[in-house]
């Protein structure tokens, strides 16, 4: 039970640090009149997820992305209690973490009210259905990276948060100017909650979910080594 704790603890730890990593470098970027750039922004993403595999995965996985979560309980890697306990740590994570970075930029509301809407991913220049896509895509990368670099071998290779932050910096370089680049239920509900900032939310669901099923599902399948396929 304390190990249950522990890990329940260590997701919303990791959730609440990657969106306000995440969200907090759009912010800077918008109050930095865009010098940062999607290259920075992708990179506060992959280092941010890097240094949380790296500090939290032999607790809880690191999983902070609640398709990750849906896609190991599918295919029977973790019991339905640890699963809902991992949503509800990561969704409240995520949403401490945009309430905390609304509350410092409290003196700048442009931020709040206006692109960026506190890190609040958006659609840009391609419709719903594109958008939808482009999130599974990116997400596809980041669960198959979980699964070659954790479940194939059945232990946790030493790479493996820096494979993960790769993905995750991959995803978001190429699909933020698109979509905003979540890759992540997690990462696009808390500063849609705080900011109010709803637009197309469903996308961020929906293309999440369906990329890591198929990555999962295709490495299940096809990839994995039969001897590594025990519960996480």
């Amino acid at each position: 039970m304390a190990g249950n704790l522990k890990a329940i603890l260590a997701e919303f730890i990791c959730a609440f640090a990657f969106v306000f990593a995440g969200a907090g470098a759009v912010c800077v970027d918008a109050l930095s009149g865009g010098r940062l750039g999607w290259t920075g922004i992708a990179l506060a993403h992959g280092l941010a997820a890097a240094v949380l595999a790296s500090t939290y995965g032999r607790v809880s996985g690191a999983q902070f992305n609640p398709a990750l979560t849906l896609a190991l309980f599918a295919n029977g890697r973790q019991n339905v209690v640890l699963t809902v306990f991992f949503l509800m740590a990561q969704l409240l994570g995520a949403t401490l973490a945009a309430v905390f970075l609304k509350a410092a930029l409290h003196t700048r509301p442009e931020i709040l009210t206006g692109a960026p809407f506190l890190g609040a991913c958006d659609l840009s220049s391609v419709g719903y259905k594109a958008a939808t896509l482009i999130e599974a895509i990116g997400t596809f990368f980041v669960v198959t990276a979980v699964y070659a670099t954790t479940i194939r071998s059945g232990e946790r290779e030493d790479s493996a948060p820096w494979v993960l932050g790769a993905a995750y910096a991959f995803g978001v370089l190429v699909c933020g100017p698109l979509t905003g680049g979540a890759l992540n239920p997690a990462r696009a509900f808390g500063p849609e909650l705080a900011s109010g900032h709803w637009s197309f939310w469903w996308v961020y669901w929906v293309g999440p979910l369906a990329g890591a099923a198929a990555a999962a599902l295709l490495y299940e399948h096809l990839y994995l080594d039969k001897t590594a396929k025990e519960p996480l």
